[in-house]
């Protein structure tokens, strides 16, 4: 057994114990600090609780039910959360089940949905919960069965003990509650799991495929009114003045008015971005009342000039300048050009690169380029919002409530336990939904006309606000010796806004000679977290450049990959180096075992490979690629994982299925861009996304068994989709493409 040590005393850990028919209520937490918390009224509890994060309720009739902390959008928290919880506690899994928590930052903490980090944060949380709820009903039933406590042994929601006594856990689940919470839990061993590791059925998949009501835009209550918001054409510009007679004269429509988003001086959070501050808002009885109310406004836009933003941070408050200019996608990519130029801030140097490269047989350089991309969720951006004087109820998609929270009370004006805020399940997420804006904006409109409000984005309102994938461009040198060994590497990288660089990952560690440089231009286009941020960038690029060096090198690239792992296995370069090398190894060997890598039976496959490490997880894929009416198509891929446990199998193997196919759509068609600062894309039309019969007919997912605790993997197994590709279609191709999407160059190409 493991052990896991607290420190919990009775009071905080549970109290209250007369719970409906008898039962037994616990919470963890690894926060410090309590207080009485009213929103967790909302789950109907006799009693509150002081502790935060996951709640136990055991019920008389041995139901289990845990209330979830995190916000689910598709990655499959809802069941791998009570699994793990279930796990330690030794019950029947068909007895478990799961809700929704509302938001509530003193018992449940931040409940973020993103980095890849649900299942990594609350996992041994959890099995705490669960192991000693557990230990609590044996040391019940021990003393109602005057036996000892270590002669008491539990399966599947039931207690037992050799004299041939036996109960449910429901049945001393009331005076479980009396008994004093133990300081050393032990934790199974992860040989003893019966449901993690599990494939296990989504809990919610009946109310999907029936169409429950689950997501924002299902929300309805009496009174509600819609809005909508008419955003400024570009970039860069400003409402100047508005008629709304028109607009007021058709039917169904209260009001149309327009609003400050921040007052001047606002000091924004890191997720308090917003595009738009003025907002020209239409509210009306219905969405197609409101849609075409829009178009009767006659607004008069202007030129916004540079803002001056003020912004909190660890060093205190700052202000920052947002450029006026309305932007292009051509004079960007110039000015790019020019500014990669220049000297760059330095990110990493190990050895003595200026000199390898001076000194060396062949040098390799690169330049990988890439655009902005837009999220795309398929649930557009929307929000419930009903404010009054005393207080505030939100309901709706979001990734972050606990950053969203601090920013309500300084636009209403109420104290955070005024404001309760409900989470629905999000159509999509990507990293979009951490930012709160739209949820602010609904609030402040349900003030404003003292109703209940839903604020519905348009996918033409959602594609062209921002908050997009930066646009990148990244230089790779690589010096190679008379015996073509890598001797120096040298990445160069830079974006609008925000550079891509992750100075400290692989090859870094791995080579000698080692530099990094990054650089950025400020931009009045906002920008946002983007599955796997900077990495989904950095992989397509960096796993692209090392095909090209292994080829130059004459080495088949998995076994490059290796030798250089090795190396920084053996005698790392360097320090602060993120990656476990033996990890990256591992899954690069998996993958080349299980897509039978260089074996006979692919001839008629070109075969793409990549690999990368974020998130604390470690990812491979193989891309097989084929021709298909004169277009490249992939047609199956292999991948390999690297997550710690897996949870659940099945959420695990369909979250990669998915990342490969999001992957491979970004790769060939994805792109925004703009010209005098307006999207020149606005819905699927003109945006471009994968179709059902460009998708890989099969994608055989694999993963490395061991027993290090779970990491991520929302995020990870995206980012070397885009340099699996690539190879691969320099193997279907005969060329090398540097410039994302692929499509457009491969028809200029033809």
């Amino acid at each position: 057994m493991n052990n896991s040590k607290t420190t919990y005393n009775r009071r905080s850990f549970l109290k209250a114990s007369a719970l409906s028919g008898g039962g037994l209520l616990l919470t963890v937490t690894w926060l410090s600090g309590f207080r009485s918390a009213d929103k967790m009224e909302a789950l109907n509890l006799t009693e509150q609780w002081t502790e935060i994060n996951g709640y136990i309720h055991i019920t008389a009739d041995n139901k289990i039910k845990l209330i979830c902390p995190n916000p689910e959008f598709g990655q499959n928290v809802m069941t791998s959360l009570p699994m793990i919880l279930a796990e330690e506690l030794d019950t029947d899994w068909k007895n478990v089940s799961v809700e929704m928590g509302p938001h509530d930052n003193t018992k449940l903490g931040a409940q973020f949905t993103g980095g890849s980090n649900s299942v990594r944060m609350y996992w041994k949380p959890l099995r705490q919960a669960g192991a000693t709820a557990r230990q609590m009903l044996r040391e019940a039933a021990a003393q109602t069965w005057n036996v000892p406590v270590s002669e008491v042994t539990t399966k599947a929601g039931r207690l037992s003990h050799p004299n041939g006594k036996s109960a449910t856990y429901g049945e001393f689940a009331g005076k479980a509650a009396t008994i004093p919470v133990p300081k050393d839990i032990p934790l199974k061993s992860p040989k003893d799991f019966t449901i993690v590791r599990k494939p296990t059925k989504n809990v919610e998949g009946t109310k999907i495929v029936t169409g429950k009501p689950l997501f924002g835009l299902d929300y309805r209550t009496e009174g509600m009114l819609i809005a909508m918001i008419q955003h400024p054409p570009a970039f860069g510009m400003k409402l100047k003045s508005f008629d709304s007679a028109e607009a007021l004269k058709m039917p169904g429509i209260k009001d149309v008015f327009s609003i400050q988003l921040y007052a001047d001086g606002f000091e924004q959070a890191g997720f308090d971005t917003r595009t738009f501050n003025n907002l020209l808002v239409v509210v009306g009885a219905s969405t197609w009342e409101v849609m075409n109310a829009r178009k009767k406004l006659v607004v008069q836009w202007e030129a916004a000039g540079d803002v001056k933003d003020t912004m909190a941070g660890r060093d205190g408050k700052r202000e920052v300048v947002v450029p006026g200019a309305l932007e292009s996608s051509g004079s960007q990519m110039s000015q790019m050009q020019e500014y990669a130029k220049r000297p760059a801030q330095l990110l990493r140097k190990d050895g003595d690169p200026e000199a390898a490269f001076k000194n060396a047989a062949q040098v390799i350089e690169r330049t990988y380029n890439a655009p902005f991309l837009a999220h795309n969720t398929m649930e557009p951006m929307n929000f419930f919002a009903h404010v009054t004087d005393e207080k505030a109820l939100l309901v709706g998609p979001l990734q972050a409530p606990g950053w969203i929270e601090p920013t309500l009370t300084k636009l209403l004006g109420l104290p955070a336990d005024k404001i309760e805020i409900q989470m629905t399940r999000m159509g999509g997420g990507f990293g979009r939904r951490a930012y709160g804006h739209y949820l602010s904006e609904a609030a402040l409109i349900s003030k404003k006309v003292k109703a209940p409000v839903k604020l519905i984005y348009t996918r033409e309102d959602d594609m062209t606000y921002g908050i997009y994938r930066p646009m990148y461009t990244a230089t790779y040198r690589a010096a190679l010796d008379a015996e073509k060994n890598l001797i120096a590497f040298h990445v160069k990288g830079g974006g609008i806004p925000e550079h891509p660089i992750h100075a400290n990952r692989f090859p870094a560690g791995a080579v000698d000679n080692y530099l990094a440089e990054g650089w950025q231009i400020p931009s009045n286009i906002t920008i946002g977290a983007f599955r796997a941020p900077r990495s989904n960038f950095n992989a397509a690029a960096e796993q692209s450049f090392l095909d090209e060096v292994a080829e130059a090198a004459g080495k088949d690239p998995i076994e490059f990959r290796l030798q250089l792992l090795k190396r920084a296995k053996e005698n790392p370069v360097g320090k602060n180096n993120e990656y476990d090398p033996g990890r990256y190894a591992g899954v690069l060997e998996l993958l080349r075992e299980k897509s039978n890598w260089n074996k006979p039976g692919n001839e008629k496959y070109n075969r793409g490979v990549a690999a990368y490490f974020c998130h604390n997880s470690y990812a491979a894929h193989v891309v097989d690629m084929v021709t298909r009416d004169g277009q490249p198509y992939v047609e199956r891929v292999f991948s390999a994982m690297d997550c710690g446990i897996v949870v659940n199998p099945d959420a695990a193997r369909n979250m990669v299925q998915g990342a490969v196919v999001d992957g491979i759509g970004n790769a060939f068609y994805g792109a925004l861009t703009h010209k005098d600062g307006v999207a020149q894309q606005n819905n699927f039309h003109n945006y471009r996304m994968i179709r059902n019969n460009e998708a890989p007919k099969s994608v055989e997912v694999h993963f490395v068994e061991n027993d290090i605790d779970p990491t991520g993997l929302g995020e990870p197994p995206f980012p070397p989709v885009f340099g699996a590709v690539a190879n691969a279609l320099y193997k279907n191709k005969g060329k090398r493409f540097y410039n994302q999407p692929f499509q457009p160059e491969i028809e200029k190409a033809m």
